[in-house]
């Protein structure tokens, strides 16, 4: 353990590599639970999305289907799997590339997707037109973290499980705030969203994330830590606990199109999910199984419930200049 102090993106980058190096945390035995654990609809949905993408983009053959952040590979399983049954096309010009750094979690991932490459990061996937799904990917990537004193800003520390402050006269924010307020940079986040940016304008393709977040940054302090399902204090026992911080998703789509990508969204993740069919796919889950029908239901709306994880999760596309409106993000 470090005992000198520590920029916070460092520590949360140092905690969340061996949190995830050393355990499987998804599901009902793990800290958290996701979206693709919650229930099969939500994977399903997906890969009908890239499906659709997939043809919006011209058909091209082959087409790198990629995931950045895995888990399990729950969530990939579920979207080949329908587009197996309703777009036999797709499924059979995808090769599938998964972006995972975790030794543990590649295993489990192989034993449902065992057709997989892996790769440690984004820059590691071949050239070619390019579909990626990224869900609570982003959340979990190391934040710096400025707190406005005396005019300036100063940046936080981490030592001996507490925050220090220390001088940031090149923090990469704007020159002004309010005394004490506290402002969020995710460096590695926006330099993602920018290389892919380029990438999809120069190869073709779209990239979805779906992550919680404002729709536009504001100040204050984000960070969590989840620990046995219950709030942990994340600057104590660095790797016990997962790290995870609200998503910029203005920064990104900024990023994106900067680079010279199209952006659509963010739209809230229940909108998106209800537009996609989640609803009636879990209708039709629960018809064809009715010893578990009113789990089906009960986790779609807790995916797209506003007071659950419908409005504060959202979903942004990134793709090409020219590609036409992903499906789930036409104005109503």
């Amino acid at each position: 353990m470090s005992t000198s102090p520590e920029r916070l993106d460092a520590f949360m980058g140092r905690a969340n590599a061996a949190y995830y190096a050393s355990r499987d945390p998804f599901g009902a035995g793990g800290d958290f639970t996701t979206a693709p654990e919650i229930t099969q609809a939500f994977g399903e949905c997906l890969g009908l999305w890239a499906a659709v993408t997939w043809q919006l983009m011209g058909r091209p053959d082959p087409v790198i289907l990629a995931e950045a952040g895995p888990g399990r590979g729950t969530l990939m399983a579920d979207a080949l799997r329908a587009a197996r049954a309703m777009a036999p096309d797709f499924a059979q010009a995808a090769r599938l590339h998964l972006i995972e750094t975790s030794p543990l979690l590649r295993e489990a991932q192989r034993a449902r997707l065992p057709e997989a490459e892996w790769h440690e990061d984004l820059a590691g996937l071949p050239d070619g037109p390019l579909i990626l799904l990224a869900n609570e990917f982003l959340d979990a990537l190391p934040i710096r973290q400025f707190l406005r004193r005396g005019g300036a800003w100063v940046e936080r520390f981490v030592e001996h499980d507490r925050f220090v402050e220390r001088p940031a006269p090149d923090a990469p924010l704007p020159d002004a705030g309010e005394e004490g307020e506290i402002r969020e940079v995710n460096e590695p986040a926006r330099a993602i969203s920018a290389a892919l940016g380029a990438r999809l304008a120069a190869q073709g393709g779209a990239a979805l994330f779906i992550d919680y977040g404002p729709a536009e940054s504001g100040p204050g302090d984000s960070l969590q830590a989840i620990r046995n399902r219950q709030a942990a204090n994340p600057l104590s026992d660095p790797g016990a606990a997962d790290l995870t911080a609200h998503v910029d998703f203005g920064a990104l789509a900024e990023a994106a199109r900067a680079a010279g990508a199209a952006t659509h969204g963010p739209l809230p993740q229940g909108v998106f999910l209800l537009r996609l069919g989640l609803h009636s796919r879990a209708a039709a889950l629960a018809a064809s199984d009715p010893g578990r029908g009113a789990r089906h239901l009960e986790a779609a709306t807790r995916l797209t419930a506003p007071e659950a994880m419908g409005r504060l999760f959202k979903a942004l596309v990134l793709c090409h200049p020219t590609l036409a409106t992903p499906p789930g993000f036409e104005t109503a």
